[in-house]
């Protein structure tokens, strides 16, 4: 365990507490992080849980820490940036990690007065169970030692993608980002024609949830593709047939396929608006 490392948090929400979750006391000591957060009860119930320093507004603790981990609402990014700048301007330059959705590297560096080193990553929600997995592109001014810290940090909640353009960060967001959102809403399909058919709420809920880990869980431990995982449980006049059938006649997987395509354009939309 390495326990040098300091963190700071700006922002102690959901997704910043399943980070420190999955960092206190295992990649770094919970003493050695520290969080900025307005809303006092979170930093309370932060410092409860995992020992961490707690403040309402930037000050002198951010002073030589080695990353520090931006977890604010795109729109604040701005009024942040200008907080931490007097903090970027010593001798030991930290690395700066964001986590919000839109905010391009450019121009958070532009708002950091030309701060270059910055990993721009995008997680999603199964992170908060350790289970989710993050897109992640390093600007020019990030070391490789860096790169490894970063990663570290990320991988504590999931897995770690690496991009080599910004520009698919956007598409990462429309696939894993926006993607638990797909599923959730496949699993209330599945809820749905439960019930019509006769099974209680409770089983319908049982059988669509198990599904989905299990024929997860199958994927990932299967070295075959997804599509011949469906084959072959798919045989042909079956009842499985007759509802892959029944779905592709209605458009289904064109329909999701668009949706992604959507989610990523409005990612670029996204950066585009919170950049002016």
């Amino acid at each position: 365990m390495t326990t040098e490392l300091n963190i700071a948090f700006v922002g102690g929400g959901n997704m910043a507490a399943a980070l420190i979750a999955g960092l206190a006391g295992k990649l770094t000591l919970g003493g050695n992080i520290h969080v900025i957060d307005p809303h006092a009860p979170a930093l309370e119930k932060l410092q409860a849980q995992f020992g961490v320093t707690t403040a309402t507004s930037a000050g002198d603790a951010l002073r030589g820490v080695d990353v520090i981990v931006l977890a604010v609402k795109p729109q604040s990014m701005r009024e942040v940036a200008a907080q931490l700048l007097p903090f970027l301007d010593g001798e030991r330059a930290p690395l700066v990690l964001s986590i919000a959705a839109g905010i391009r590297a450019a121009d958070l560096s532009r708002w950091l007065g030309g701060y270059s080193a910055i990993v721009r990553c995008m997680p999603n929600t199964p992170a908060l169970i350790g289970m989710g997995i993050t897109g992640m592109v390093a600007s020019s001014g990030v070391s490789g030692e860096q790169k490894k810290t970063a990663d570290a940090i990320l991988r504590a909640v999931g897995q770690t993608v690496w991009l080599d353009d910004e520009a698919k960060i956007d598409p990462v967001t429309a696939v894993s980002g926006s993607g638990p959102a797909y599923v959730f809403y496949f699993i209330e399909a599945m809820q749905q024609a439960a019930a019509e058919l006769g099974l209680t709420p409770e089983q319908g809920t049982q059988l669509a949830i198990a599904t989905f880990t299990g024929a997860a869980q199958l994927a990932a431990n299967s070295s075959e593709p997804v599509s011949l995982l469906r084959e072959r449980v798919t045989s042909k006049g079956g009842t499985t047939y007759a509802a892959l059938t029944s779905m592709e006649e209605s458009g289904v997987k064109a329909a999701i396929v668009k949706g992604i395509k959507a989610a990523a354009q409005r990612g670029r939309e996204m950066g585009d608006e919170l950049g002016k």
